[in-house]
């Protein structure tokens, strides 16, 4: 049996596989043999990890939220004041580019919310965790008279969101019209033309 350090180790390499499986042939086209292919593993030593794709791509899912939200609330959380922080959680919501693997795969796991009650789930859990980030910037920002809120902080929270959600869409489906910089220009225009400028 192999030790915990090295079953981590595994793990963490088996995650970046899907990755890069669902990366060249889409999520819902890969096995568990283009995963193995993927790792240099045979299908059965993936099987030791994993009990099925499903438990994998729910891990790889479980990543991109740790990435996307408990990352970003840390280099929020050292931040001074709610206008930096909104800059921040803006630059840091959104793709890195392109080839950015595991928001590819959010976003597709998204599509799959509906057929997949635990799949909806992890989707609305990760909703929250992004409304729940803006909000809470948001709240301090009004609070310490640093921003004059046009809209409600629920749903200026909201839009922010979808204009995230929105833009990184366009950017890792590659159009070539949706820069990360574009988005993130865009996005701090909307939350400034709404007494939410960021710093």
């Amino acid at each position: 049996m192999a030790r915990p350090s090295n079953q981590t180790a595994r793990r963490e390499k088996l995650v970046a596989a899907a990755l890069d499986a669902a990366s060249e042939r889409g999520l819902r086209s890969i096995s568990m043999t283009d995963v193995a292919a993927k790792a240099g593993l045979t299908r059965g030593a993936v099987l030791y990890y994993y009990e099925d794709l499903d438990e994998l791509l729910i891990e790889a899912h479980r990543a991109g939220v740790a990435r996307l939200c408990d990352a970003r609330d840390a280099v929020i959380a050292g931040l001074p004041d709610a206008a930096a922080q909104l800059g921040a959680a803006i630059r840091h919501g959104l793709p890195s580019g392109p080839d950015d693997a595991l928001m590819r795969l959010l976003y597709e796991f998204d599509v799959l919310a509906g057929n997949s009650t635990l799949h909806h789930e992890l989707v609305e859990g990760m909703y929250q965790r992004q409304l729940s980030t803006y909000r809470g910037i948001l709240e301090r920002g009004a609070g310490d008279g640093d921003f004059a809120l046009r809209l409600p902080v629920e749903s200026l929270a909201m839009n922010l969101v979808a204009l995230e959600d929105a833009y990184g869409l366009h950017i890792v489906a590659g159009n070539s019209l949706m820069t990360v910089a574009i988005a993130e220009r865009a996005m701090r225009e909307a939350a400034a033309a709404l007494g939410a400028a960021p710093a």
